[in-house]
């Protein structure tokens, strides 16, 4: 009986935040854990499936692919690149923050990832607006200045607007979850104990911006010294 009632005792500082279904706290943070890194492997799948078909309709229409991709704005996704890498040095540092239970750091840090991708968003959106009015978008209105090369350049900004949109969307949903991290830790509801939510929503955030990291040189970078 008194084994079972130790196994049962409250799990320390931070156990107001244990749910039923779990033992002790850092039970409850390797679960969590688990189940992000589990949904990432879904995510890189996802993501794959169109990295394979870039890669094979690229490898069979290289020259055109090229052609097209000369119609990026190299300088525009430099700059979300970096502004991107320093969004993943600002959320490492509001994980931190939060382990630390440094509060005010860890508001700052996460405003500032926000605003960073925020930044990003922007900067994308130029570069759509800029697509749209050049009638590159995919679809009835699409228009190529290369004639002969129109019908594979259209599936390489068919395959851009998919990625990048479905990266954009990543995006939108990281600064959601950004937002709430920003409520809870107002609130004061993350503790040394207790920061879980940050840690694997920093998991989430990093590979929104390693997916952007192997997505600019493939559209942007590779091949633009083929004509």
């Amino acid at each position: 009986m008194a084994d079972a009632a130790h196994e049962h005792a409250p799990a320390g500082p931070g156990s107001g935040n244990l749910q039923h279904h779990f033992q002790t706290m850092a039970q409850q943070k390797e679960a969590a854990s688990l189940g992000m890194w589990l949904f990432l492997v879904t995510e890189i799948l996802f993501f794959g499936g169109l990295f394979l078909a870039y890669t094979i309709y690229r490898w069979q229409n290289a020259r055109a692919f090229a052609h097209a991709s000369q119609h990026m704005d190299v300088a525009l996704g430099t700059t979300n690149t970096a502004v991107l890498i320093i969004s993943s040095l600002t959320m490492a540092m509001a994980v931190h923050s939060a382990a630390m239970g440094r509060k005010k750091l860890l508001m700052g840090f996460l405003v500032a990832t926000m605003i960073l991708g925020a930044a990003f968003l922007g900067i994308k959106a130029i570069e759509y607006t800029d697509h749209f009015h050049h009638h590159l978008f995919p679809g009835p209105g699409f228009h190529y200045p290369v004639p002969a090369d129109a019908r594979p350049a259209e599936l390489f900004f068919s395959l851009y607007f998919a990625m990048t949109g479905l990266h954009a969307l990543h995006m939108i949903v990281g600064l959601g979850i950004l937002t709430t991290l920003l409520v809870m830790a107002r609130r004061g509801r993350f503790t040394p104990e207790y920061n879980t939510p940050v840690e694997i929503s920093g998991l989430y955030w990093h590979f929104v911006d390693i997916v952007w990291i192997f997505l600019f040189p493939l559209l942007y970078l590779i091949g633009r010294h083929l004509h």
